[in-house]
């Protein structure tokens, strides 16, 4: 299904009257707003393939209709969310659920649709048909070398895949570990892993990074190889300037401090990104800012002004993805709603007045720091956010839009109720 500029036009017009005026109410609520509207509209996050369908659980996966069935539908469905907000200008693949069959094309595909490639993601936590060798034992880390080598060979793969789409960065997550005590020698299982990683590291181009992701459980419970910041942290500094730790919001522990994490990581120079979903009890990939809104907030505060120290570019110097399982939505409408929650985090960060955040952590003057941050927490910014849409002809109401035009019933119309999409 296409929308076209005709649809966008009609419905922004039918919105504007409304829309100007809480526009001038927000202008006069927050300076800088010409500033912040432009940071806006140059971000984007890049959406994974395989939140495009419905996701599951242990117990089951229930098909919503019209998945896409093919990485060109994939590819098409990301259109439609990039077309409706200007946000979603990148798609990121997973190997092996997502090789091309024909780079050209795909690359021309996506171009028409006004879509990059972000980064490539490996899979070594499930075994493939064509594998020779087993990951129930982990991976990178497996005590087996020949295991090991198939896991490397696979991540260089994906590697070369990504080069012939123009990707510039890979993706490594890890479910290596162990679920009971003496199942695994720690330190073996991490000098299998560093090495592992080294020879992966060594096969990138001169120009990609390497993004480690780390996770505090599951599928292993007793101990995972890459389970925390600090584990990840060990990794890529050994590796090099080229590996950077990749942060996944629901791959901590209940509480963690994560706003805490990113900071002290941006300041390493280690950060390479992040993985955006919420979650109540574990990772349980919601969609962002559904839940804890106001650590979105708090992890983008520390982003706004670490970045700013650094001189660096908000929208090209991090990697922003979301990464979520959508079990009762649509997941379309989930990922638009994940991309507005992310694109007003960032505006209240941008709005928080940091000569004065600085002057009250200076003095201690804790109550004046809470009242600097909460303000701006609690400010509406969602006109900045329309209006930046609004500006790179998008949609002032994604959601809304997209239900109008009922592009669901237009997918399953076009490609059956039953179709399920590659993917967890």
């Amino acid at each position: 299904m296409l929308i076209g500029s005709n649809h966008i036009e009609s419905h922004n017009e039918d919105l504007l009257k409304k829309h100007q005026n809480k526009l001038v109410f927000t202008a006069s609520e927050i300076n800088d707003t010409e500033a912040i509207i432009q940071k806006l509209i140059d971000f984007q996050i890049a959406i994974p393939s395989w939140a495009l369908g419905t996701g599951g659980t242990r117990f089951g996966r229930f098909a919503g209709g019209g998945e896409p069935r093919s990485l060109e539908e994939k590819i098409e469905d990301v259109g439609l969310l990039h077309k409706l907000n200007n946000a979603s200008g990148a798609i990121s693949l997973h190997i092996p659920w997502d090789i091309p069959t024909n780079y050209h094309e795909i690359k021309t595909l996506a171009a028409q649709h006004g879509l990059k490639f972000d980064a490539m993601n490996s899979n070594t936590f499930q075994d493939q048909a064509s594998s020779e060798h087993t990951y129930k034992y982990g991976s990178l880390q497996n005590v087996n070398k020949a295991v090991r080598k198939q896991a490397i060979a696979h991540n260089i793969e994906v590697i070369k895949h990504g080069i012939e789409l123009g990707s510039e960065s890979l993706t490594i997550w890890l479910a290596d570990g162990s679920n009971f005590p003496g199942q695994l020698n720690f330190r073996k299982a991490y000098q299998n892993t560093l090495e592992s990683l080294e020879e992966i590291y060594d096969a990138l181009p001169s120009n990609w990074k390497l993004f480690l992701e780390y996770k505090c459980a599951e599928p292993n419970f007793y101990s995972t190889t890459v389970a925390d910041w600090g584990q990840s942290y060990s990794y890529v500094k050994k590796l090099g300037d080229k590996a950077q730790t990749l942060v996944d919001l629901g791959h901590h522990l209940p509480n963690a401090n994560i706003e805490q994490i990113v900071s002290l990581l941006l300041m390493e120079n280690k950060l390479g990104g992040f993985h955006f979903n919420d979650s109540k009890y574990g990772d349980d990939d919601l969609t962002a800012g559904a839940l804890k809104p106001y650590q979105l907030f708090l992890i983008f505060n520390e982003l706004v002004e670490g970045m700013d120290a650094r001189g660096m570019n908000h929208a090209k110097d991090l990697g922003w993805m979301i990464d979520a399982s959508h079990n009762i939505k649509d997941p379309l409408e989930d990922l638009l709603q994940s991309v507005e929650a992310i694109m007003i985090a960032y505006a209240q960060a941008l709005s928080v007045d940091r000569k004065a955040l600085v002057e009250a952590q200076e003095e201690n003057d804790v109550v004046k720091a809470q009242e600097i941050l909460q303000n701006a927490f609690r400010t509406d910014v969602r006109a900045l956010v329309a209006e930046a849409r609004l500006r790179s002809g998008a949609a002032l109401n994604p959601v809304a839009l997209y239900r109008s035009l009922q592009v669901r019933e237009n997918l399953v119309g076009e490609r059956g109720l039953k179709t399920m999409a590659t993917g967890l």
